[in-house]
C-alpha cells in the first residue's frame, strides 16, 4: 500500500457556524465525501475547512468571501435561529491534523466581528505535549501555555499592528517568537513549553501545504487558446495554458502528465486521446486543445474541445489539479460530476481512491454512481484504501437548522452508521423504479 499524505485533517468541530446550531463534529478522512439536500451546509463546511486551512498553515485572516466560495459578512456567518432569538455573536471552529512525524494536532479558533470581518481573536495550538493559547484584545495578546508535565506559564506583550484596510494577524509560532525575544520583563518559559512552541512550528509556513478549491462550474472551452501566464484559479481558465506550458517546456512532465490524462479519458469513456495543437511554428503562437476516440479497428477524428460533449471540458480542470506533479495537499472538489454520464461518475470515484494515498480529497456531490464506485472499489480491493480511509459525511436538515452524521464504510462496502434519513435519501427513488 502506498504511503499515506503527511499530513491531513481527520477530524473538523465547528460551533453556531452557519446553518448549524451549538456544536458539531465531523470525521473526516484522506477521502471524505459530503452529500445531503441541497442548502444544508455542504458548500459552508468547505468554505470553512479552506479558510482554516490557510489560517492554520499560512496566518491568514480567513476571507469567507474568497472564490470560489461566498459566505458574506460575519452577519451572514455566524448563526441565527430566527425570529426574535439573538445572532450569536460569535462561532467557533476546531481543525485536528494527523502529521506523520507526531501524534494529531489540535487548531482551534473563536471568531469574533471586527468591523464587518469574522476576526480570529482566540487561537489555540494543543498536541500531546500540551496547549498554546494566544488571545487578543485591545492591542495586546495574552499568551498563556499549560503541559502534560504539569507547567502553566502565561504572559501578555503589546503589539503595533499596522494600519490596515485588512486586519492584521501575526501567526501563532511568530507571535511566541515575539515573546521570547522580548522576555526581558517576563519569566523564559520552560524548555517544555518551547518544545511545545516548536511542534506548533511544523504547521506554519509548511511549504507543502497547498490547497485547490474548484468552483461547482468550471470554465467555457474555447476554440482557440492564446498563450498566457498560468496562474490557477477555482473555475480551471488556467488549465489549458498549464498544459502548452508542460507540452512545449517539460516534455518529460507532460508525457507523464498525457499518460495519467489517457487513462482516465479511456476508463470514463470520455477520449483515448489528448494532444495540444499549435497554430504556429513558435511557442507564443495560438493552441487548440483535441481529443479523440479510438475504435476497434482505427482511430476516430481528432476533435476540438468544443466539438465534444461538454463534460469534458467541465472534468478538465479537476483532473487536470489531480493529476499535476505538484499536486496539492489538500483538495476541495464542488459536485465534480457534472455534466458526467453515469459511468464518468463512477469513474471519478475510482480515480479519487487511488488518489488519496498521497494527499487528502473532500468531494460534495450529489452522485450515488461516484459513492458506490468507492465503495465497491473498498469492497474489491482495487484501490489502496481501507474502509477507514474514507469517510461520507451525511448533512440533514432538521426544522431550523442542520446537523452532520458521520457515516463509515465496511470491508464488505456496507454503508454503516447511517440515519434513517440517509436512506431515504439515495434510495426512495430506487426502490419506487423497482416497483415496475
Amino acid at each position: 500500500m502506498k504511503k499515506k499524505s503527511k499530513t491531513y485533517i481527520d477530524q473538523v468541530t465547528l460551533t453556531d457556524f452557519r446553518c448549524f446550531s451549538g456544536r458539531h463534529s465531523a470525521r473526516l478522512a484522506p477521502l471524505t465525501v459530503l452529500v445531503g439536500e441541497n442548502s444544508t451546509g455542504k458548500t459552508s463546511f468547505l468554505a470553512l475547512i479552506s479558510a482554516l486551512w490557510g489560517l492554520v498553515h499560512n496566518g491568514d485572516v480567513p476571507d469567507f468571501k474568497e472564490a470560489p466560495y461566498d459566505l458574506g459578512s460575519f452577519p451572514e456567518i455566524a448563526h441565527h435561529k430566527g425570529g426574535s432569538a439573538k445572532k450569536a455573536q460569535q462561532f467557533e471552529a476546531d481543525l485536528r491534523i494527523c502529521d506523520s512525524r507526531a501524534s494529531a494536532a489540535s487548531f482551534s479558533f473563536t471568531f469574533e466581528k471586527k468591523g464587518a470581518v469574522p476576526y480570529p481573536t482566540v487561537r489555540r495550538f494543543s498536541n500531546k505535549t500540551g496547549l498554546l493559547s494566544v488571545s487578543e484584545l485591545n492591542g495586546k495578546l495574552q499568551l498563556s501555555a499549560e503541559t502534560d508535565k504539569g507547567h502553566a506559564w502565561d504572559t501578555t506583550i503589546h503589539v503595533e499592528f499596522p494600519q490596515a484596510n485588512t486586519p492584521h494577524l501575526l501567526p501563532l509560532g511568530l507571535v511566541w517568537f515575539l515573546c521570547n525575544k522580548n522576555r526581558d520583563q517576563d519569566e523564559e518559559p520552560p524548555k517544555v513549553v518551547k518544545r511545545l512552541i516548536a511542534d506548533l512550528g511544523r504547521f506554519e509556513r509548511h511549504p507543502g501545504s497547498r490547497l485547490f478549491a474548484s468552483a461547482p462550474v468550471r470554465s467555457k472551452p474555447h476554440r482557440t487558446y492564446d498563450p498566457a501566464r498560468h496562474s490557477q484559479d477555482p473555475e480551471g481558465d488556467y488549465v489549458p495554458m498549464y498544459m502548452a506550458y508542460l507540452a512545449h517546456q517539460h516534455p518529460r512532465q507532460w508525457a507523464a502528465f498525457e499518460e495519467k490524462m489517457v487513462g482516465f479519458g479511456k476508463t470514463s469513456g470520455l477520449f483515448d486521446e489528448i494532444r495540444i495543437k499549435s497554430l504556429g511554428k513558435h511557442e507564443g503562437q495560438p493552441f487548440q486543445i483535441e481529443v479523440r476516440k479510438q475504435g476497434n479497428t482505427k482511430h476516430g477524428p481528432w476533435r476540438n474541445l468544443v466539438d465534444v460533449g461538454y463534460g469534458v471540458s467541465q472534468i478538465l480542470p479537476l483532473i487536470t489539479e489531480l493529476m499535476r506533479h505538484d499536486a496539492p495537499a489538500l483538495t476541495l472538489l464542488q459536485q465534480p460530476e457534472v455534466h458526467l454520464h453515469p459511468s464518468a461518475q463512477a469513474a471519478l470515484g475510482s480515480i479519487f481512491g487511488h488518489l488519496a494515498t498521497d494527499r487528502q480529497i473532500v468531494v460534495e456531490t450529489h452522485s450515488d454512481f461516484l459513492i458506490n464506485r468507492i465503495r465497491m472499489d473498498i469492497r474489491d480491493q482495487k484501490v489502496p484504501l481501507s474502509p477507514s480511509d474514507v469517510s461520507i459525511l451525511y448533512f440533514e436538515r432538521g426544522e431550523i437548522e442542520v446537523h452532520i452524521h458521520s457515516i463509515g464504510i465496511d470491508q464488505q462496502g456496507n454503508i454503516t452508521g447511517a440515519p434513517p434519513g440517509y436512506g431515504r435519501f439515495f434510495m426512495e427513488e430506487a426502490a419506487r423504479s423497482e416497483q415496475y
